[in-house]
């Protein structure tokens, strides 16, 4: 337990005890090089999009100072390594014509080399927020892990790492404007509460005509949600609640410690609304839910 809590903070938390950390930093005091030819990349590598151009001013780095930081790797079976972490340095080296490249050795099976690729990603700044959101599912998928358990491995809070997931639900294109920059993180958990994905792909072309800021998208949003509310009864007023609604809406207010809304119409069609007015407030909401679920 122990070990997958400190994932993501560096070396140190990639190893275990202080005898296999001493271990390690005592081969690489000693220059331990594995060559490039003998390294065979990660399969769970999150990112399928390198910068070239970045590769390239990397590589010639290289050249002028050599390699800085060290890749982590694993030994398999049949003499080679599989890389754990650092396939950009690893690709900058062989643009670089570099046949050897210093290495952290790591015993890893093939969880924890899941696990620890996602992690180390997801810290980077240059990842977009579609690859984020897929490295957050194959950890809660394939790890088994929940959202609060992913969000104490990266450092996020629960609602941030659910805000990422949200982005996975919608339509192709409009991911792909995410990670082509079309669209910022912003405006897509703006379009994200729009029900119906072709109004969604009308807001995205819109906002990429436009040039719309985010707080003007937020605003078209909040029209198109509120015009979307149950019909009014056609003298103009809501459908009053019955005895037994209304002590049901206030037990529930009462109970997730929030104003609590039924809204229905004459038909007997509606909805439960319960409003928060911050992450942590919402926080609070959905680990009433979780409570109720164990």
């Amino acid at each position: 337990m122990a070990r997958k809590n400190a994932l993501g903070r560096g070396l140190g938390a990639l190893i275990d005890n202080d005898e296999e950390r001493d271990l390690v930093h005592s081969r690489m005091s000693t220059g331990i090089e594995i060559p490039v030819a003998h390294i065979n990349t990660n399969p769970f590598q999150p990112r399928t999009r390198f910068d070239n151009d970045s590769l390239e001013e990397l590589a010639d780095s290289m050249k002028q100072i050599g390699i800085i930081q060290p890749i982590t790797v694993r030994e398999t079976p049949d003499g080679y390594y599989q890389l754990i972490t650092g396939e950009r340095r690893l690709r900058a080296a062989k643009i670089a014509g570099i046949n050897k490249i210093p290495a952290y050795i790591r015993g890893a099976d093939d969880n924890d080399l899941l696990e620890m690729a996602l992690v180390e990603n997801i810290q980077r700044e240059d990842l977009d927020a579609i690859e984020i959101a897929i490295s957050f599912q194959r950890l809660i998928d394939e790890c088994n892990l929940t959202q609060e358990d992913l969000g104490q491995r990266v450092g996020k809070k629960r609602a941030t790492v659910s805000n990422y997931i949200r982005l996975l639900k919608l339509p192709a294109e409009i991911q792909l404007g995410i990670r082509e920059k079309k669209i910022s993180m912003g405006h897509a958990r703006a379009i994200i509460n729009i029900e119906d994905p072709k109004e969604q792909l009308e807001l995205f072309y819109r906002i990429i005509k436009h040039d719309l800021s985010v707080r003007k998208v937020e605003a078209i949003v909040r029209k198109l949600t509120e015009k979307k509310e149950e019909p009014e009864t056609p003298d103009g007023e809501k459908t009053p609640l019955s005895q037994s609604y209304e002590e049901l809406k206030n037990h529930l207010s009462e109970f997730f410690k929030a104003s609590v809304d039924f809204k229905r119409n004459n038909k007997g069609a509606g909805k439960i609304v319960i409003p928060f007015v911050s992450d942590d407030d919402l926080e609070r909401i959905i680990a009433i839910f979780d409570s109720l679920r164990t």
